[in-house]
């Protein structure tokens, strides 16, 4: 596979200046804006940080890493193309980094996109929200087609992914400038780069790569403002770079872009399903693979660690089944703690049934006794009144005595009598009670006393 193509350039300030005011631009791309040619191959494009440390060293630094690390090593300009190859360059632009590190507390740092065309196809890579679009022109904007959009690296995104930012919002939203990957210098862990392939490359196909100061406006960010320019209705290359320049002279980033226009295709590999042509490689090449897993975990400067599934048949279905037995797993031992609840529960309302006859019983006892003693008092004879001696039953012979009422509050002490708790007590009535007699409860000194007189 050979193609035939044209490559253009923007590279423009927008309204960012320096600390003096003179306009500043921290992009940098391979080949330098105004020096490419039909003949270039190997395209790369960084953003570099705003608001860190020489962000445009940062930049620089990665693109002349990499290329020149490619073309030291890949002889042949249209030979086949590794992920071995990409990730020595890359490796390479850590360690230039490394040694351009200023030692601010602020590291600076950059995005990076990176494209090889090759005889089987294209490579494509990226760190960061800086994009690699494919695109298919149609007769208008409608029928045109993005095959490919990369994924950006940053919070915003995977808020966005997970439901907790709409779109709409994330415009707005003060962390749209975070990223979750780029390239710094003196990472303890470096990150990983996202890689395609595809061989689906068609005369009339453009390659789109931009920074994220080109996607300012929503309809350049959504894709509906690069379909109506990248579509036939867009006129020429030269007038789609005009219309490109044109929508983004305002913008308040500096913002840059490659344009390559595939015009021809010399023995194009074929492909049944376009669906399946952009498969995601990344596992192939990173660094950073934690063994025996079925994750890829890089760890961040902002403390993130984010998650990406292999994109490997073969080792998804082993994670499919992992996760069908630990489900099962969780369903039983939440099956098991619900009847086990529920058995404690029954044992538990048991227990408290059991513990509270007692007591119940127990008061019907002593209302009971309440109850005669009130009888007994309420059956006294009629008559002079006279003292006797109450005594306990045999179960409990000790005496029991109160104090003598005033003989107003005879009957008010006759219903307050309270029985004991061990057993009924039996009165006794002095023999010399005659019929019709009073009788009040007394000690036993009080008795004697009334008996002398």
């Amino acid at each position: 596979m050979k193609y035939k193509l044209k490559v253009y350039s923007i590279w423009e300030c927008g309204q960012r200046t320096d600390s003096q005011g003179n306009p500043h631009q921290e992009d940098s791309i391979y080949p330098e804006h105004g020096k490419h040619s039909e003949l270039d191959r190997l395209f790369i494009l960084c953003d570099g940080m705003g608001g860190h440390d020489a962000g445009e060293v940062a930049s620089a630094t990665v693109c002349k890493a990499m290329s020149q690390s490619i073309l030291a090593n890949v002889h042949d300009k249209d030979g086949f193309f590794s992920s071995e190859d990409f990730t020595k360059a890359l490796n390479d632009a850590f360690e230039a980094l490394d040694t351009r590190d200023s030692g601010a507390e602020k590291k600076m740092g950059t995005t990076m996109t990176f494209l090889k065309l090759h005889n089987e196809g294209a490579f494509l890579a990226h760190l960061g929200d800086s994009r690699i679009y494919h695109i298919r022109p149609g007769k208008n904007g409608e029928s045109t087609e993005i095959l490919k959009q990369t994924d950006d690296h940053s919070l915003i995104n995977d808020l966005i992914k997970v439901g907790e930012l709409r779109k709409e919002e994330a415009r707005l939203s003060k962390q749209k400038n975070i990223l979750t990957r780029a390239m710094q210098p003196h990472m303890d862990r470096r990150p990983k780069a996202d890689i395609y392939t595809t061989t689906d490359i068609k005369p009339g196909d453009y390659f789109y790569m931009c920074s994220d100061g080109m996607l300012e406006q929503p309809d350049m960010e959504e894709g509906t403002s690069l379909k109506n320019i990248f579509s036939e209705l867009g006129g020429d290359d030269e007038n789609k770079v005009e219309m490109l320049k044109s929508v983004t002279e305002n913008n308040k980033d500096n913002h840059t872009a490659i344009i390559i226009h595939i015009t021809d295709v010399i023995d194009p590999i074929v492909k049944n399903e376009r669906e399946s042509s952009y498969s995601l490689n990344s596992n192939k090449f990173t660094a950073i693979v934690e063994d025996d897993s079925d994750e890829l975990k890089v760890p961040l400067d902002n403390n993130i660690i984010l998650v990406a599934q292999q994109n490997n048949k073969t080792e998804g279905i082993k994670s499919d089944r992992r996760k069908s037995t630990l489900i099962m797993i969780i369903r039983f031992v939440l099956a098991a703690v619900v009847v086990l609840t529920i058995i404690i529960g029954f044992k538990s309302i048991k227990s408290c049934s059991s513990s509270n006859n007692k007591p119940v019983e127990e008061l019907f006892d002593k209302k009971n006794n309440i109850k005669r003693n009130e009888r007994s008092h309420s059956q006294k004879p009629n008559g002079n009144k006279k003292n006797y001696r109450k005594e306990n039953t045999t179960e409990n012979p000790e005496v029991q005595t109160t104090n003598p009422p005033s003989p107003n509050n005879s009957n008010s002490s006759q219903n307050n009598v309270e029985p004991s708790t061990s057993s009924q007590p039996t009165i006794t009535m002095p023999s010399n009670l005659k019929p019709g007699d009073d009788v009040v409860s007394s000690d036993a000194q009080v008795v004697q006393d009334n008996i002398k007189k």
